[in-house]
């Protein structure tokens, strides 16, 4: 914003002006950032469709444990931490946006380590089903995982972030010789102005949509919503 005024300064000041055609502007930049939005906005769709089936693997697999009569309420107890751990582990790698997952593969192979000990105690119909229910959730979790961690093209982020700082250079001196010698200064002002706060009002959109799990954002997901104990999160809410 403030190149934007500044530069709208010195073009008035200097009475610096071109007919530029402004298609090249929306080629150079809403392009790109329309599709950068739209994508950002379908890896968002894609997470919570991922973390919808990840919890729904994640509740399944408890309910068919607790239901097996010849397993302790100790084993029970803590066969729920178990899956209690690994939900909190998901939830607190995703919202610091970190690369290392070591925590949650540790909590999934205690888990695993955990069903193989009471293995005498579960029927064999009941493992079966919850090994398939393990791969969903484990296939969920990975997939959210790669979308957390790779984004859209940074690329293509910085390119647009580029031309926007570039943009009030070439629209001020335009938009002067367009209105004519007789233009009105706040009207310029005006126009460049606010043509540079939609674009990087868009941009900044679009990088909040980036990491949709970092609680920072408006419209960020609500990881809580997805955990194994969700209960006392929809109460406070």
């Amino acid at each position: 914003m403030a190149i934007s005024v500044i530069v709208t300064y010195i073009s008035i000041h200097f009475n610096l002006g071109y007919n530029l055609d402004l298609t090249l502007l929306s080629i150079a930049i809403i392009f790109p950032l329309v599709f950068n939005i739209r994508g950002a906005f379908r890896r968002r769709e894609k997470a919570l469709q991922y973390l919808s089936k990840y919890r729904s693997a994640l509740v399944t697999i408890s309910f068919y444990l607790m239901t097996s009569t010849d397993m302790s309420e100790e084993d029970k107890k803590r066969t729920l931490d178990i899956l209690g751990r690994i939900s909190d582990e998901t939830v607190r790698h995703l919202k610091d946006n970190e690369e290392n997952v070591e925590a949650v593969d540790q909590a999934i192979q205690d888990f695993h380590s955990h069903i193989k000990e009471l293995e005498e105690f579960i029927p064999r119909r009941i493992q079966d089903r919850v090994f398939r229910y393990m791969n969903d959730m484990q296939e969920g979790f990975e997939n959210v995982f790669a979308i957390n961690i790779h984004r859209t093209p940074r690329a293509l982020k910085a390119y647009c972030l580029i031309f926007i700082y570039i943009f009030p250079l070439i629209y001020a001196p335009t938009i002067i010789y367009n209105i004519g010698s007789t233009h009105n200064d706040l009207a310029v002002y005006f126009i460049v102005v606010v043509t540079e706060f939609i674009l990087i009002a868009l941009y900044n959109i679009q990088d909040h949509m980036e990491y949709p799990f970092d609680d920072i954002g408006v419209d960020d997901i609500k990881l809580e919503n997805f955990q194994l104990h969700r209960k006392e999160y929809s109460s406070r809410v």
